[in-house]
Formats: C-alpha cells, sequence, structure tokens
C-alpha cells in the first residue's frame, strides 16, 4: 500500500518541481511555496499574530541551541526509531494539524496523510480539515508502518457538538484526540487582514464551523468568544466522554502543565500555535525545559514552533520532547509536490536527524539529553 498509495493520489494533481531545482532541504520547500502562493494563501499559511516576533523567535530560538558532540562512540546498530506515549515509532516527527489543505493543492490532507503513512510518520488532522475524518482514516489505518493518527479539535460551542466529533473520531479508527487549548479567539492577524481570502474559494471544512455568538454589546469582551472557550472543568468532561488518550496543544506555561498532570492527561505539545495567536510569548525552545523540569517525565511532550532542521529535532528531543510536530512544511511542501512532496519533505527531516545524531555522537535519541546542547535561549518565565 505504500508506494501505490502515494502514487494513486494521481500525478495529474501534482505541480511538477524541476529537476535543477529539487528541494534539499525545507527551506527550498519554502521557496517553491512562496513563488506558487497568492498573497493571500501565503498570509494564510505563513503569517503569524501582531509583528511576528513570536514567528520569528520560535525559529531563531532553536538556532541559539548549539550542539556539542561527542567523538569516537560505538554508533553501531544507531537508529531514529523511539516511543511516543507507549507507540513505538521509526522516528520522532508528526505533521501538525494545518487547516483546509485543499486550498494548497487539490488533494489536501489525503496527500499529507498519505504521505505521512508511507514515511511512519505522526499525521494530526485539523478540525478544519477540507477532507472528513472518515476519508482519512479509511485510507492509512490498514498501513501496520503507518504512525500514529490523532484527530485535533477546536472546542465547539457547545458540548453536544464536541461529543459528536470525537463519537466520529472514535468510530472512525483515530489514535487519540488533540484538543487545542490556546486560541479561545483568533490573534491580531495582520497579514491576513490585508490579504483576507477570496469569499468563495470552493474549499469547505468538511466538519462544519463552530456557530458564533451574537451580541448586539459593542464592549462585549473580544464579541463575547472568550465566554465559549473551555476550562479545566471542560477538559475534565472530555476526558470522561471519550475512551481516547486526550492531548492538550498549546501549554507554554509550567503551572498549566502541572494542572494537565494532575488530571492525568495523556499528553502536552508545547506550542505556541506556530506564532499565530499571541505574539511576544516564549518561543517553544524556550518554554519546553521549563515545563520538562516541571514534570519530570511524568507527562510525554511533544513541540513545534520554528523546527526546520534535523538538528532543530535533536535539540528538541535532548530538552526533554518524545517527538516534534511539522506544520508550515506541510503546506510548503503540498503546494510544490502534493505527495510525493510532502513525503520527500519528511524524508530530508529524518535523513537530516540521522546525520546530527551521528556527527554529535548520539547512537538513539534516548543518548541526547542536556549534556549535548551548550546553550540555552535566556529567557524566564514566571
Amino acid at each position: 500500500m505504500r508506494n501505490t498509495a502515494i502514487a494513486a493520489v494521481g500525478p495529474a494533481n501534482m505541480t511538477p518541481i524541476n529537476h535543477t531545482t529539487t528541494p534539499v532541504n525545507l527551506a527550498d520547500y519554502a521557496k517553491l511555496a512562496r513563488e506558487r502562493f497568492t498573497p493571500a494563501l501565503n498570509a494564510l499559511y505563513n503569517g503569524g499574530a501582531g509583528d511576528e516576533h513570536t514567528l520569528r523567535a520560535n525559529a531563531q530560538a532553536w538556532q541559539q541551541l548549539t550542539l556539542w558532540p561527542r567523538v569516537l562512540r560505538a554508533l553501531r546498530g544507531g537508529h531514529t526509531a523511539t516511543t511516543v506515549a507507549g507507540r513505538p515509532m521509526a522516528h520522532p516527527i508528526f505533521l501538525a494539524p494545518v487547516a483546509l489543505q485543499r486550498l494548497a493543492h487539490p488533494d489536501g490532507e489525503v496527500a499529507s496523510a498519505l504521505a505521512a503513512a508511507a514515511q511512519g510518520a505522526g499525521f494530526v488532522l485539523s478540525t478544519q480539515s477540507s477532507v472528513p475524518m472518515e476519508d482519512i482514516a479509511r485510507l492509512v489505518l490498514a498501513d501496520t508502518q503507518r504512525g500514529p493518527l490523532w484527530f485535533q479539535l477546536y472546542w465547539q460551542p457547545d458540548r453536544a457538538q464536541n461529543l459528536t466529533l470525537v463519537q466520529r473520531a472514535e468510530a472512525a479508527g483515530f489514535d487519540a484526540l488533540v484538543l487545542t487549548v490556546d486560541a479561545p479567539v483568533q490573534g491580531v492577524r495582520d497579514q491576513e487582514r490585508r490579504h483576507p481570502l477570496p469569499a468563495s474559494t470552493g474549499v469547505h471544512a468538511a466538519h462544519g464551523t463552530a456557530a458564533q455568538p451574537h451580541t448586539t454589546d459593542q464592549h462585549a469582551y473580544c464579541a463575547g468568544l472568550p465566554a465559549l472557550a473551555p476550562t479545566w472543568d471542560d477538559v475534565a468532561w472530555l476526558q470522561a466522554h471519550t475512551r481516547l488518550p486526550l492531548w492538550l496543544k498549546g501549554v507554554l506555561h509550567p503551572a498549566d502543565a502541572l494542572q494537565a498532570a494532575q488530571l492525568g492527561i495523556a499528553g502536552l505539545i508545547v506550542s505556541n500555535h506556530g506564532g499565530r495567536t499571541l505574539d511576544t510569548t516564549p518561543p517553544t525552545a524556550v518554554a519546553l525545559p521549563h515545563i520538562a523540569a516541571a514534570l519530570n517525565g511524568t507527562v510525554p511532550l511533544l513541540v513545534d514552533g520554528g523546527i526546520r532542521r534535523g538538528t532543530d529535532v535533536l535539540k528538541a528531543c535532548a530538552l526533554g520532547a518524545s517527538g516534534v510536530l511539522i506544520g508550515r512544511p506541510v503546506a510548503h511542501a503540498l503546494v510544490a509536490g502534493g505527495a510525493q512532496g510532502v513525503a520527500h519533505m519528511i524524508r530530508l527531516l529524518r535523513d537530516e536527524l540521522e546525520m546530527a545524531m551521528a556527527l554529535a555522537g548520539i547512537r538513539q535519541l534516548s543518548e541526547a539529553g542536556a549534556d549535548l546542547l551548550t546553550h540555552t535561549p535566556k529567557q524566564n518565565i514566571n
């Protein structure tokens, strides 16, 4: 199924890549995407909140960490295999939930999910997917070498709507739920306001969109949206109403991580929403070690935000993450090459991780610890 599934997505829908410009890293895919995105799609997929300080800081923070390699170590039998929440994986890479992927390529989430399965990567399907969750599950669940298949949930205005989506995910065969907790309202996204999507794109959210509150009070706090935001009580309710493991995505503060641990949450994704919600929050490379220290290994951690190199993946593991999520590069590879582009992008990142491990004297990811790093970005979280 693996290679034939990707081929079946259809070369007619693929955007050809000139062999003289075949990407050799994720930055090359980003360059190709910028050339092919409309201004509105560039704003949607590449833009951030406010002045985009956090968007830039995410990538910069990983570069401020330096690797301190060891030499002459036994590397025979080295590998990138790891375990995330008890599940073996060929490598620690997940594809993050990215909305409305058919805007980037006609095959949308179908292409990304097949690419992830073919490469053994985890795949997190967005609530705002342009392909129904059942279609994605049918395509990839039979692949015995696939990574985890998770469904990301944006909290809906009432519990009944949430329960409907959760029950659909359970029935479809998803492995876990991911509740996004850092977006009670949308961030101030200047680029998207300057370059809005056309009123009709022909692409729609397959799972519907949450009804917006109606208020005639012009002074209502954020138009009344925060009144619908989930609380810790809602998290406990959700746990009680699903048989799936529940992860929280968007945790930055150690105090919130500890509160989640008290609820017995399955895992946390350290994330600032790719710099798309609250600008000037700490980059995830800064928040991650604080949260890892607070939890002391009691809760599995993943991290996203600005990860573009295999060295970034290795640094994330050294700081206490079990794996990483890749967001914007999914859209970049998708618009550049469809399913094959996404599969190639994942493979590039995995190959870079392998080479970084070998050059750092690391045979397996469990050997990557704080002593692998020589500098942690200086920023306090109180």
